[in-house]
């Protein structure tokens, strides 16, 4: 593994949120992590998925006008 493993706090620093927040995805399975005895390790890559999953597209006429038109 040449991935480095960050605590939760390193992880809430590298995306800018607190560390209740990244212990939740953690315990609601929402990320991978490993258990290294009692402590909880997340891979930096598997943040970067965290956020590209997390992306939305912008709307642009024509995808909005599809996206309003299926709603209704």
């Amino acid at each position: 593994m040449t991935d480095n493993l960050l605590t939760i706090d390193e992880a809430a620093v590298r995306i800018n949120m607190s560390p209740r927040y990244v212990r939740r995805l953690v315990a609601e399975r929402r990320i991978p992590f490993h258990k290294l005895g009692r402590s909880v390790r997340i891979a930096e890559s598997d943040l970067t998925e965290l956020i590209a999953a997390g992306r939305v597209e912008p709307l642009t006429a024509p995808t909005a006008w599809h996206t309003l038109k299926a709603v209704a």
